[in-house]
């Protein structure tokens, strides 16, 4: 039996490579649904595929809102004609501006943003008044990231008060990330997601706004069966073997695979391949970057801009030029170090697909 992740002309695809899997692409899309049973409450952060084909998949299947962290994927997602698009980020400074020019360029797309404090309302709202516009605005909750966003309490409601005199804004509703909670064991993670969701309807019970987004992946498993508000999960898209471990109650099938070849044999318990920091992202620890679906016994022990050595077995068989197919931990930074991936279907490569949205900026 040939294993799902194994490409029939692989000899003729340079290394290092990201191969999507468009079939197992698919599969996730419908699976969200699956799990939202709304497809009017799902709202996926297209940070993970950056990509337009991604993106018509996703339109194709129904989904008409997205989020996003950056103005050229905002940009992307307009280009792909996207009804509903939330900036996930506070713009200030130049780039309040570049997002002005965005929301002129592109009218047929309706784009909202986030704030979470009064200095940048106030500079959103003048800008945007400015422009003669009047933008949906969500409040920026900090539900326990200590990232971003404003503590759910009298100062929320303060910020929400002001929000809704100023000029060039409407208040639209509330947005919550809690990718702090990665408890692996379900009735944890719920428990934890639970208080989180508690803080924030107790909150809008206050405020009486219109929408709620919440939570990425890790959490989409326990926010999707709640009616009330929308879900942003992003990386269910490509999954990883970083949250196919942290997530095992979700049917999300890793979707995307890195290329490499082994180009030196070092010593006899080393070999070295063409997946440096450049290939593959970098942030977590040794072990925790990639793991070899076809050889699960190497373990990576140091890595370099262009190399990747890993320990292996002194009676091992590989030679250079073999080829292993590797799993990342983290997907969504790993596509950002790729132009394109390439697409396979049926083991057999059948195009690419370019990753427009890892550039900061496309026209504006």
């Amino acid at each position: 039996m040939v294993n799902w992740y194994e490409i029939n002309d692989c000899t003729q695809l340079d290394s290092p490579a990201l191969v999507v899997f468009t079939d197992r692409v698919q599969h996730n899309i419908a699976e969200a649904i699956k799990m939202i049973g709304d497809v009017t409450r799902l709202r996926p952060h297209v940070k993970t595929h950056k990509s337009a084909q991604a993106t018509a998949l996703l339109l194709q299947a129904g989904i008409t809102k997205f989020k996003c962290a950056t103005i050229a994927e905002a940009e992307m997602l307009a280009q792909c004609q996207a009804p509903d698009v939330l900036l996930a980020y506070q713009p200030t400074g130049p780039k309040l501006q570049r997002f002005i020019n965005l929301i002129k360029k592109y009218p047929a797309t309706q784009f909202s943003c986030l704030t979470d404090n009064i200095v940048a309302a106030t500079e959103q709202s003048a800008a945007f008044a400015a422009a003669q516009l009047t933008i949906p605005v969500f409040i920026d909750l900090n539900v326990g990231m200590n990232r971003t966003g404003i503590l759910p309490n009298k100062d929320a409601i303060a910020l929400a008060n002001q929000c809704k005199a100023l000029d060039g804004m409407l208040l639209k509703g509330l947005h919550a990330y809690d990718g702090h909670i990665r408890d692996t064991d379900f009735a944890t993670k719920k428990e934890k997601c639970d208080v989180v969701y508690e803080q924030v309807i107790t909150l809008n019970n206050q405020l009486q706004l219109p929408v709620i987004i919440m939570g990425g992946s890790p959490s989409f498993s326990v926010h999707c069966k709640r009616n009330n508000i929308e879900c942003s999960p992003g990386t269910f898209i490509y999954w990883d073997k970083g949250y196919s471990h942290l997530c095992s109650e979700q049917n999300f099938l890793p979707a995307a695979v890195l290329i490499t070849r082994v180009i030196s044999l070092p010593a006899a318990d080393k070999i070295c391949l063409d997946l440096g920091h450049k290939s593959v992202a970098a942030e977590n620890e040794m072990s925790r970057r990639v793991f070899f679906l076809n050889a699960p016994e190497l373990q990576p022990i140091s890595q370099s801009e262009e190399h990747l050595v890993v320990a292996a077995p002194e009676n091992h068989t590989y030679k250079t030029g073999s080829i292993l197919y590797a799993l990342p931990f983290h997907i969504c930074p790993t596509v950002a170090l790729y132009e394109k991936v390439v697409t396979c279907k049926n083991g057999n490569i059948t195009g690419t697909w370019q990753n427009i949205a890892r550039d900061r900026i496309l026209t504006i």
